[in-house]
């Protein structure tokens, strides 16, 4: 009788520790899953949201209740919009996709289109009008046009850089006296000043390139003294063709002209040839033009 109640009495306790472990294991599971991922509620389909990497980002009803009411009544379906946009209205959450793993994305209007007209058709808003169907494309439509977000992610971090100075790893080369990979020699020096590619070229010489000193200035009489001539003043000059034996400039003209002989007549007389040719002209002309007028008279 007494081993009936023992074994009774430790039944009982293996049964309820178990029962323990089990709630308590759920718990934490739940516990878990709830912190893994949040949500990220924004209250207009265009700007920026900030969140968490892999949270669920969303849009309230509200938000898109006008466009709503504004795709319906350009659909052309008889639809009684202002139902539609009430019925949206109601709706608190609308799911557009996740913050992406990296400093920011975005949520193209398409995808905010798409989530949208899908809400309208779980509300089975009687608001449609006669064709449905082209009701919510035309929502879809709307919504695409003037939705759009950006993701910012505000737990992102941004992945070390390599201290200065330090040396990435070279392919091809392992280092130390092992031999080398693809049949390369050990010792094989890939850069200059290393070993196996590991090294760092030596720094260039620039000693030797001519610079000029600034803020050094040169006096007008010591770049040009007195009795020297001036930069281009011994030049040669036009229709010179260099220096004789002698050492002096041979000038010359550079044509050969000359004048010409004259007949001895007196420069600018008239002679008086030419002086009758004119009054005999002048006559006959006058006389032409005379016997001209008298017949137009006539």
């Amino acid at each position: 009788m007494r081993k009936n109640t023992i074994w009774q009495t430790t039944r009982k306790a293996l049964t309820v520790t178990a029962l323990a472990t089990m709630v308590t294991g759920g718990a934490l599971l739940t516990a878990g899953t709830a912190s893994a991922a949040g949500t990220t509620l924004a209250n207009a389909c265009s700007g920026t949201v900030n969140g968490g990497m892999g949270d669920t980002v969303a849009i309230t009803g509200t938000s898109v209740k006008e466009l709503v009411r504004a795709g319906a009544r350009e659909a052309g379906t008889l639809a009684l919009y202002d139902v539609a946009a009430n019925d949206i209205a109601n709706v608190n959450r609308i799911d557009l996709g996740a913050v992406p793993n990296a400093a920011g994305g975005s949520i193209d209007g398409k995808v905010i289109g798409a989530a949208v007209k899908q809400a309208v058709k779980n509300t089975k808003s009687w608001g449609l009008g006669l064709n449905p169907e082209k009701t919510l494309n035309s929502i879809e439509h709307k919504v695409a046009g003037s939705c759009g977000l950006t993701t910012v992610a505000t737990n992102y971090v941004a992945p070390a850089l390599p201290n200065p100075g330090t040396t990435a790893p070279q392919q091809g080369g392992t280092g130390g006296t092992g031999g080398g990979t693809n049949g390369a020699p050990s010792n094989s020096n890939l850069l200059p000043g290393g070993s196996n590619g590991t090294g760092h070229a030596p720094p260039r010489d620039y000693g030797n390139l001519p610079v000029a000193q600034p803020g050094v200035a040169v006096a007008p009489g010591v770049r040009y003294p007195a009795n020297s001539p001036l930069p281009g003043e011994g030049a040669p000059q036009y229709g010179t063709d260099g220096q004789t034996g002698q050492g002096g400039p041979d000038v010359r003209n550079a044509g050969n002209a000359e004048a010409l002989a004259t007949d001895g007549l007196p420069g600018g007389d008239v002679q008086l040839p030419m002086l009758l040719a004119v009054l005999v002209l002048a006559g006959v002309t006058a006389a032409l033009v005379r016997t001209w007028v008298l017949r137009r008279v006539a």
